[in-house]
């Protein structure tokens, strides 16, 4: 349903074009983004948000996926001044992580859109909710729900696997039984690369056998260990030259660097896989 506060926000908005900085229309016309999911530097953010985010945008990253929303503020912020604060270094905060409900989907709406952000992505499920095939047929059904009333406000809404839901259940692949039962009109993966590698199966045969449904990347590498570690874009064993070939099958629309341990300063780590990502 179109509020007159969404409305009032699309006519906001097309007036602003004229306002639009030569700065923020130079980003708008770059041939892709280059994106950072937070969670990755938790720990430098923690001990200096600003600075580090001035960081990020020196190496070159050019938009955030945020994974710090709570009591409708991200990081802290308002929506609105999350906004101004990431618009001022020219990152462009894309997507955000939160545990989506229905009972608190319309305040996440609307603070989403405030902030600027295009996608909502569920980051993961509980165990209590995912012990049966039934469970995550319950889940698309839910997805869908929440789905189509993202899309309707001009959002779109994600889900982020983990390695769990390769895991077999009565023989059959939780993964496909949510691709499968979901609306792709009103719904997307955000496919994580290292867990889904991790889980026994490769990006490109789900491109294949789901060309369009991947919205959204978590570009993630793993190292040639046994501990199998999260490592720099390009020195793991995760073929991204063949990911990126596929961009278009995929669906890909926006893709974020995550990386979840570090064996050398962080910024230098970002740099290494910025420098690789930019060559797509």
């Amino acid at each position: 349903m179109t509020t007159r506060r969404n409305f009032i926000k699309t006519v906001s908005a097309a007036s602003a074009l004229s306002l639009v900085s030569p700065f923020e229309m130079f980003a708008n016309t770059q041939k892709q983004y280059i994106g950072i999911q937070l969670y990755t530097i938790r720990k430098v953010l923690g001990e200096d948000f600003e600075g580090t985010l001035q960081k990020i945008a020196e190496i070159g990253y050019n938009s955030v996926e945020t994974a710090g929303y709570s009591n409708r503020k991200f990081y802290g912020y308002k929506p609105k001044d999350f906004k101004k604060f990431t618009k001022k270094l020219g990152i462009r905060p894309l997507s955000s992580h939160t545990d989506v409900k229905l009972k608190n989907l319309d305040q996440i709406i609307d603070d989403s859109l405030e902030a600027g952000m295009k996608y909502i992505v569920q980051p993961s499920i509980s165990r209590d909710r995912r012990k049966s095939i039934d469970d995550y047929k319950k889940l698309a059904d839910e997805f869908n729900v929440i789905g189509e009333k993202c899309n309707k406000s001009g959002l779109r809404f994600a889900y982020h696997n983990h390695a769990f839901e390769f895991e077999k259940i009565d023989g059959q692949i939780p993964y496909d039984i949510l691709l499968q039962n979901t609306n792709k009109d009103y719904f997307t993966m955000q496919l994580d690369t290292y867990w889904m590698v991790y889980g026994g199966y490769q990006p490109i045969d789900y491109f294949n056998k789901y060309p369009g449904r991947f919205g959204l990347l978590h570009i993630k590498d793993m190292d040639n260990t046994e501990k199998r570690e999260s490592t720099e874009i390009g020195k793991g064993i995760i073929d991204f030259k063949e990911i990126f070939e596929a961009k278009a099958k995929s669906g890909m629309k926006y893709y974020f660097l995550e990386q979840e341990s570090f064996k050398m300063p962080v910024f230098e780590s970002l740099a290494i896989s910025y420098n690789y990502l930019k060559g797509f």
